[in-house]
């Protein structure tokens, strides 16, 4: 049997490995009642109190936990799973979690910037629809979300209900067709004052950007979208598999 260890390294190392194994216990429900006491989380990674305490503190830091005297260490906000296995917007997505709205900012046909019109496939100087939504679960606000459909799609899905569909429902709707697949992108951006005001995050905050290109089933792209989600409330997830060589 092998025997354990302490974690080896600096102590500011020791405490971002604990923190990084902490942070995901409490992403997936752990600590229901409160996080271990020091002495015990000490224990568990052969650490020091010390260490444990610095680990926690860039857990608070983050805003994942809240500490106090007499009160302990407790969860202070946890985040959402969004899957990466399959297409499905974000009212399907959260469906089990409440309810979720939209604020429609923009929704008009636009010219389509160059780079657009090539992904969709469009003629140069053909216009696009252009929609921008603020999306809620509940009372908070989760993404910020910019659309480019093509024209034929997205004018029909304009005579729609914007503020309580999903797009991908719509576009399935008004085309007869399903979605087939999606090519994505998903990158960590800093908030821009913008951006920070409207999902109601700190100037730099981090944010999650998705930029996903979906194509009807028979294989024509008919959706592009640049997605800006909070990183302090989604957690995006998914399972892989090895090809053979």
């Amino acid at each position: 049997m092998a025997v354990a260890v302490p974690l080896p390294g600096p102590r500011a190392d020791r405490a971002r490995r604990v923190a990084d194994v902490l942070r995901q216990q409490i992403h997936a429900g752990a600590y229901p009642d409160g996080l271990p006491a020091e002495q015990e989380l000490a224990a568990e990674f052969f650490v020091s109190r010390n260490t444990v305490r610095e680990a926690l503190t860039v857990l608070k830091n983050e805003g994942l936990i809240d500490r106090g005297p007499k009160v302990g260490t407790h969860v202070a906000q946890r985040k959402y799973d969004h899957g990466l296995d399959a297409l499905l917007g974000l009212k399907e997505t959260f469906k089990h979690l409440g309810e979720v709205r939209n604020e429609v900012r923009a929704a008009m046909p636009v010219a389509a910037p160059p780079s657009v019109a090539r992904r969709l496939l469009l003629e140069p100087g053909e216009p696009a629809v252009f929609i921008e939504r603020l999306r809620y679960l509940g009372d908070l606000p989760l993404s910020l979300d910019l659309t480019y459909l093509a024209p034929d799609i997205g004018t029909d899905i304009l005579r729609h209900p914007l503020e309580t569909d999903d797009l991908f429902a719509l576009i399935e709707q008004v085309s007869g067709q399903r979605l087939g697949e999606a090519s994505l992108a998903l990158e960590a951006i800093p908030a821009d004052a913008h951006s920070a005001a409207t999902l109601q995050v700190p100037d730099g905050a981090p944010l999650l950007m998705l930029e996903r290109l979906t194509s009807l089933d028979d294989g024509r792209p008919v959706d592009l979208e640049y997605i800006r989600m909070r990183g302090d409330r989604i957690t995006m997830r998914g399972n892989l598999i090895r090809s053979k060589p």
